[in-house]
Formats: structure tokens, sequence, C-alpha cells
């Protein structure tokens, strides 16, 4: 089974693009990020006459995360329990945002994650980046324990990149957000809980995000914030892995690459699915 993340940055403006790379990627499921749309935009005719059912979960034109699967997709979770929401006024009560949502293909415990940015440095929306990360492997923790022979990976835009040599340059990310020992140690604490990138052993170099200003891709100049995490489970059937920067390039890229790994796993008859958190 061969997986794969991808943060489209809005799924109307690159829907042929992403089709078009499903099919030359012979990919079967992806996890996508940032869709920006609602249920009722989504271009699901491209998908579908490509063979791919769509999963998603958007609310309005920010955030959102969705699958594209030609393998049946089951125990569709939208947001993980003890989600944080964010308000820009204090009045008003934290609305909880289209970040996260999981699904089974065969058997295997797949996620779509969105982390929020950050913004700045002592700004809220940070507290709000570092609280959803706590939460987010609290709860996986928890899933993890109640189910430990299942496989389980979380993909997606992490926002975080957690070492020196995944930015072009550290000096200028001091005082910055993706960085910073908060951020770093908030997604530290996955791997406390069990989880590994299991695309790093395999393609130790290579960014994959460039913003679209001052030329930073033709420079390289880019960071690398897109990731597997998986189990012991997951990452025990990982074959091979794979960042793919060509799709950086040509007309209207997103800023984002996808990032995609091989599974070998064997193809179970029987519905007897684990539960889902």
């Amino acid at each position: 089974m061969r997986v794969a993340t991808w943060n489209v940055n809005s799924i109307r403006t690159r829907a042929a693009r992403v089709v078009d790379w499903l099919g030359r990627a012979d990919v079967d499921v992806l996890a996508m990020q940032e869709i920006k749309c609602k249920e009722s935009q989504f271009p699901f005719e491209a998908f579908a006459d490509a063979g791919y059912q769509v999963e998603l979960h958007g609310l309005n034109q920010w955030n959102g995360v969705a699958f594209a699967s030609r393998l049946p997709m089951e125990d569709v979770s939208i947001g993980f329990p003890s989600a944080p929401g964010f308000t820009k006024k204090e009045d008003d009560p934290p609305a909880v945002e289209a970040r996260a949502m999981g699904v089974t293909v065969d058997g295997v415990r797949l996620w779509s994650l969105y982390v929020p940015n950050g913004r700045a440095l002592g700004d809220p929306h940070m507290d709000y980046k570092i609280a959803w990360l706590d939460q987010l492997a609290f709860d996986t923790s928890v899933w993890m324990k109640q189910h430990p022979s299942t496989p389980l990976a979380l993909m997606g835009d992490w926002n975080v990149a957690p070492l020196d040599s995944d930015v072009w340059a550290t000096w200028d990310f001091e005082n910055n957000t993706h960085t910073s020992a908060p951020e770093r140690a908030a997604l530290a604490r996955l791997e406390s809980i069990g989880l590994t990138d299991v695309v790093r052993p395999l393609v130790p170099d290579g960014f994959t995000f460039w913003d679209y200003q001052q030329l930073r891709f033709p420079r390289n100049e880019g960071m690398r914030i897109d990731f597997i995490f998986g189990s012991k489970e997951f990452a025990d059937l990982v074959s091979g892995a794979e960042i793919v920067r060509a799709e950086r390039k040509g007309d209207g890229p997103s800023d984002h690459v996808p990032v995609v790994v091989d599974l070998d796993v064997t193809v179970e008859d029987d519905d007897d699915r684990p539960m889902i958190f």
C-alpha cells in the first residue's frame, strides 16, 4: 500500500494537479491538509473519475483536512477528543478548527493533521499550537495503549522543524516560529509515546516546504515540516519513502510537496476493525 501526505494549499485551485499526481505516483491513500473549502465546495468529481473516494473535514476557506483513497476507508473520525479551540476575541468561546481527521484503511489507522502555525513567539496562537500538540500526544498515547497491535500513523503539516538541518539557515529563524524550543519539545513528545519519523531513516535530507516569496525554491531555501510519524507496528511495515521535490515545480504548485511511504500490508478479509479515537 502506498500512502502519502500533502499540504495542497487549496484543493479547488490544485485539484487537477493533485489527481494527476495520484495517478502518476500510483498512490493508494493521500492525506491532504489546507484544503481551504467546505464539503459543498470540494471537487469530488475529479477524484471520483480517477477512482478515489474522498472523506473530508472542512468548515470554511481556512484550514481543512481530507483523505483520498482508492481503498475502502472505515472508522472516519473528525478531530481528536481533547483538541483545543482558538478564538481571537476573549468574549467568544474557542472554536475547534478543521485540523484533524482519521480513517482506517486495510487495518492501518491514519490521521491527516494540520498543526496550527503559531504566528509569532508570544502570540496567543503559539499557546494554542503547543496545547494542540500536547493534547494530540495525550489522546494518541491513550489510543495506543488500548490498541497496541494496530499500525498507526500521524501524517501532515506539523509547522515545526525539529532539527537545525530542517531549515535552510538557522539565523533566519532566530526568535521566530517553527524552530523554538517549546515547539520542538512539543513535537518531541510524540517520540516519548512511541512514535518515530518513518521517513527520515530512508530520506535523511530534503525539505518539504518552500515559501513563494524571494525565490525560495530556486535557491533551495526551504524547510522540512511535513512528516509521517508512525508507531512501531507502522514503522515495521515501511519498505520505502520519498519526498517528491519535483511537485514544487511547474505551474501553480503548492508551497509544500508530497511525502510518501510504501507499506508491506497484507489485506485482511474480516471486518473486525479496531476501535478509534
